[in-house]
């Protein structure tokens, strides 16, 4: 098989492969997220509601771009085999029938989205702010394709080390928002619609950017020529083997999202649900670590699966957890000790500055999650990565819904602890919950070296 510098890296060491890949799609997670925090800024400017419209909304855009990350995982995850087994020709057609995936999707999610919208949040407790919820959520739907299809063409790019590609349009797409906000919301005075137009129109120039590359320069690694399509339906099944239980996995945490929100406006109300928003997409960031090497060991678990590799597959585990918990120990420290500051940046306008100490105490408490995160997201991409998705999906729902879920009604609820109850619950599940995930790869990687093993 022809290489490239890109292929030549990801074949290659494990730890320089996902050090290589890891960086890049940290950066550009982290502005994505910094994007989000932005949005809540300017969105908090117009006050409580607003921001807790945002709250609402959250958890069912999580949905959506959870497929887009999830398909891309999928086709990551398929690309990546072939290219480990050496088979370029296949990898092509895996490719292009990861694009095309993309684009039934896009339209079925829109249909979906637009429908059942209102519905959905009257639900979900909205009803105090449904028409701010329904003004920014409309807008958004309506763009599906261009927020779902960049992650999932994005996948093809790291399968085939291309990291470069895969994170500057998203990137991209974040700073364009950035820029948009206060424009729209603020200068043409759209309101929360302005963020919405915002969130929209950058990942759309991103995605037009990767259709350049791949259509009109076609300098990419992989070919989306006609030539190199042969349509078969066992891709596009391998592709959902592991992209439905991806996405259902964002699905699940954006449940649970919902559930929290309603559990919080039960016991303090919507300005609680403002407090939770706020100061969950912080805590997000801090998770980008773990996240971004997480994602990059999706691409070299795949490599080194599909050259029979297992031993490398044991280093690409353990490396990722390693890295990612080092990093994840300093940010932990960063939040906690700088809480209180951060906590001011959702607070600077009059409607919203009671928010700030209740953010303050949320983040001390809940940065302690991100500790967490490395068990359990090594463990599932590593899973995905050797086309194992339902395997990842049923450990991130064991952990994140049912342990999660089920300790914070307990503390919130059964032990009277209210939200402070709610919070513990969640630290507590998520633990136990990532720690079980961990074992489970280490025990599925060890079975695979001594199957390989008595077969000599």
């Amino acid at each position: 098989m022809e290489k490239n510098d890109n292929i030549e890296m990801i074949t290659g060491d494990p730890k320089k492969a996902i050090n290589k890949l890891s960086l890049p799609i940290i950066a550009s997670m982290f502005l994505i997220f910094a994007n989000n925090i932005i949005d809540s800024i300017w969105v908090a400017g117009l006050g409580a509601e607003p921001l807790a419209a945002l709250g609402y909304i959250t958890p069912l855009f999580l949905i959506m771009v959870g497929f887009g990350n999830g398909l891309g995982a999928g086709g990551n995850s398929l690309i990546s085999r072939y290219i480990g087994a050496e088979d370029k020709s296949s990898a092509n057609n895996a490719a292009i029938h990861n694009l095309i995936l993309s684009i039934i999707v896009s339209v079925i999610i829109t249909v979906l989205f637009i429908t059942f919208l209102k519905p959905l949040l009257m639900m979900m407790g909205a009803s105090s702010v449904l028409d701010y919820a329904m003004e920014y959520g409309i807008i958004i739907f309506a763009w599906t394709f261009g927020l779902l299809m960049p992650p999932i063409v994005g996948g093809a790019f790291r399968a085939e080390g291309d990291i470069k590609r895969a994170t500057v349009p998203i990137a991209l797409a974040a700073i364009i928002n950035m820029i948009l906000d206060p424009i729209f919301i603020y200068t043409l005075n759209l309101g929360i619609a302005g963020a919405a137009w915002a969130t929209a129109i950058g990942p759309f120039i991103s995605l037009m950017l990767m259709f350049y590359w791949i259509f009109i320069k076609k300098d990419t690694y992989l070919s989306y020529n006609r030539k190199d399509f042969s349509n078969d339906f066992k891709m596009y099944k391998d592709i959902l083997v592991v992209g439905i239980p991806a996405s259902l996995e964002q699905l699940v945490l954006s449940v649970l999202t919902i559930f929290v929100n309603y559990m919080l406006t039960i016991v303090s109300g919507p300005v609680a649900v403002a407090v939770y928003t706020a100061g969950w997409r912080i805590v997000n960031i801090g998770m980008l670590p773990a996240i971004g090497v997480g994602t990059a060991a999706i691409s070299v678990a795949g490599v080194a699966y599909g050259a029979r590799k297992y031993e490398n597959l044991r280093v690409t585990a353990r490396y990722a957890v390693k890295v990612a918990l080092i990093a994840s120990i300093i940010v932990c420290i960063i939040l906690f000790v700088f809480a209180n500051q951060i906590a001011l940046i959702f607070s600077y306008s009059e409607s919203s500055a009671g928010l700030a100490p209740a953010i303050a105490g949320f983040l001390q408490i809940m940065c302690l999650f991100i500790l967490y995160v490395p068990f359990g997201a090594s463990a599932g991409n590593v899973f995905q990565g050797v086309g194992k998705g339902t395997v990842s999906f049923a450990l991130t729902t064991f952990r994140e819904f049912i342990l999660v879920l089920i300790f914070a009604y307990l503390l919130g609820f059964t032990f009277n602890m209210g939200e402070f109850g709610i919070y513990c619950g969640m630290l507590l599940g998520g633990g136990i919950g990532s720690l079980i995930c961990y074992a489970c790869i280490e025990l599925y990687i060890n079975k695979l070296i001594r199957g390989q093993k008595n077969a000599v």
